[in-house]
């Protein structure tokens, strides 16, 4: 929990102003995958986070402590869509090392492009920024 709660701030603050989906999904050791959502709405004038749903946000952020902690899950991804026009914006970071990092745009573009036929909507991805580790912070 005490590197969860950074993250997510840290997640929060490089998001910025608007409507998030945050989706986290993680492969657990057991070879199960799980999954949390939660849909947030951010602004900087005045300070506001408003969750949609606390349930949600409660799994995605249980969910995010296991990932990070990583002793029962073996890999996951943090995905954040935002609402924007033309096109909904994307970026992510992965789980490694206890921290998240940004994901290679080419592995999420591949992630987010729907299958053929499939009515979806298109999202253009962008490098998730960099978020200084806990640690780091104090130097």
């Amino acid at each position: 929990m005490s590197r969860a709660l950074p993250a997510l701030a840290l997640v929060i603050l490089a998001l910025g102003d608007g409507e998030h989906t945050l989706n986290l999904v993680a492969e657990r050791t057991d070879d199960t995958f799980v999954r949390g959502q939660a849909d947030l709405s951010v602004g900087t004038s005045p300070v506001r986070l408003t969750v949609l749903d606390e349930d949600n946000y409660a799994v995605l952020r249980t969910l995010l402590v296991f990932a990070l902690e990583g002793s029962t899950v073996r890999s996951a991804v943090l995905v954040a869509t935002t609402a924007a026009e033309p096109h909904p914006r994307a970026c992510a970071w992965t789980v490694r090392g206890g921290w998240l990092h940004p994901m290679d745009t080419a592995d999420l573009q591949q992630a987010v492009t729907p299958c053929p036929g499939v009515p979806a909507v298109r999202r253009e991805v962008y490098r998730a920024p960099a978020l200084p580790q806990p640690h780091d912070s104090a130097h």
